[in-house]
């Protein structure tokens, strides 16, 4: 079986890479914004989406950024293939939810959601000097972060 996810790479006018800390069923994650894509839905529709409900920002999907090109299997289900495609983003709004400055710094109300859910998320910027593929946590990010900063694609 295969579990499609679509991403965006958010890089604002700082040069700095938007990332989301999560915290699921235990486990401690840094990845890029995005989710799965479910039935009837394009990718960029997919990812608009998912950055509205996460972070409730309107956003352009810009230039494809990568696809999953080898085997990954789910971290969290097994039986599951991971196909992953990133998108490059611009927010066409300010963004609202609150901006951590260090790594999952969940507040209470946060904590409160992953009591009930299993998983909860913040999010923050990493300067583009000290971003790379240790940023994040999933092997499919870690690609996608060394494509994207040796290929210096960052938006002047």
């Amino acid at each position: 079986m295969f579990n499609l996810r679509v991403y965006g790479i958010l890089i604002n006018e700082k040069k700095q890479v938007l990332v989301s800390d999560e915290f699921i069923r235990g486990s401690y994650y840094t990845k890029f914004p995005g989710g799965g894509l479910e039935f009837g839905e394009g990718t960029r529709d997919c990812l608009k989406r998912e950055f509205m409900e996460e972070m409730n920002l309107e956003v352009k999907v810009t230039d494809h950024i990568y696809t999953t090109d080898f085997f990954q299997i789910s971290a969290f289900t097994p039986d599951q293939q991971i196909i992953s495609i990133y998108y490059f983003a611009e927010p066409l709004a300010a963004i609202t939810v609150p901006l951590r400055l260090k790594p999952f710094d969940f507040d209470q109300r946060q904590m409160n959601i992953y009591e009930q859910t299993g998983e909860t998320e913040t999010f923050r910027f990493i300067d583009w000097k000290d971003f790379s593929e240790k940023s994040v946590t999933l092997p499919i990010d870690k690609v996608v972060a060394g494509v994207v900063k040796r290929g210096k694609m960052v938006r002047s």
